[in-house]
């Protein structure tokens, strides 16, 4: 199973879950020796879950990372990917359930860059969305630790486009408001703002407040039939897309026994995925692995 491009191919190695990227990542090393004696971190973004989404350089970076610290989200898929001396290091967050403080994890991160370590900082979708990057980078900017930043799909992104709901459309809205419905300090959402018409809402972490997102949009004004959609595992083999109504977002939830991670879609473009599904419509399973592994193979 082999990847084939202008700039580079994937080949298989040392197991037929390990692969490597040739070419791309032998021309450009990016662990020199100058590097690893200064110590770096990588603030990569790993994408919405299907492995075929992550970029080329952040598979690079994995390769040939010496420390991963990586969150709860990282499919299986992405985690093999890593290099095979690399040292993973779990500090993944869920609601209710975290294996280490934010704290801890700054601590951690500045800790193996002074050793002279290459690290990679792994974060489902994009490091700037809601994957609290900003704080992070705070904290080794303090610390005078070098450090770059590689983009993922973020999930309104990645999990929209394989439900078939496009985030803007010339009929239906004109912007898009991206909402963490997990706020650092309480009632600091504009609800009023977020009730206006033709603009797609997508809310990050609203599975646990489904109902008050639902009631506060109706509240302020929103159309209690408009449109709504729960994406659950977005991008992966056994995603699920539920639509109906604001007013039954509670009702979705709760009759489906929806789980995390979740996103939230409001607004009129949700209707549109009925015309436009595309992704695992017929029930069909993606060998998400094997699929990354022989994508455009000769």
């Amino acid at each position: 199973m082999n990847y084939s491009g202008n700039d580079a191919s994937y080949k298989e190695f040392q197991g037929k879950d390990k692969f490597r990227l040739v070419g791309y990542s032998e021309a450009s090393p990016i662990n020199d020796n100058k590097l690893k004696a200064a110590g770096k971190v990588y603030l990569v973004g790993a994408g919405p879950g299907d492995p075929e989404l992550l970029t080329l350089k952040a598979y690079k970076l994995l390769q040939n990372a010496e420390v991963v610290l990586y969150d709860s989200l990282i499919s299986d898929d992405i985690l093999q990917m890593i290099g095979v001396k690399a040292e993973l290091i779990h500090v993944g967050k869920r609601a209710n359930c975290h294996i280490a403080s934010q704290s801890q994890i700054n601590q951690k991160l500045v800790e193996h860059a002074q050793k002279g370590s290459m690290v990679v900082r792994l974060k489902g979708g994009d490091p700037f969305i809601f994957g609290r990057g900003g704080e992070e980078l705070q904290v080794l900017s303090d610390n005078q630790i070098n450090y770059e930043v590689v983009p993922g799909i973020t999930a309104a992104s990645g999990c929209s486009s394989y439900a078939g709901i496009p985030l803007t459309h010339r009929d239906f809205a004109q912007s898009v408001r991206l909402i963490t419905a997990h706020q650092k300090q309480q009632e600091t959402i504009d609800w009023h703002s977020l009730a206006a018409e033709k603009q797609t809402l997508v809310f990050y972490m609203g599975l646990l407040r489904n109902k008050v997102i639902s009631d506060s949009l109706i509240k302020h004004g929103l159309n209690a039939k408009t449109p709504v959609a729960v994406i659950e595992n977005g991008t992966r083999e056994n995603q699920r897309v539920l639509t109906g109504r604001l007013d039954q977002l509670s009702e979705l939830v709760e009759e489906n026994d929806i789980q995390m991670p979740s996103l939230i879609l409001v607004g009129e473009v949700v209707a549109l995925s009925k015309q436009l599904a595309w992704f695992n419509t017929t029930g069909e399973v993606k060998a998400s692995t094997e699929s990354a592994m022989r994508v455009l193979s000769a």
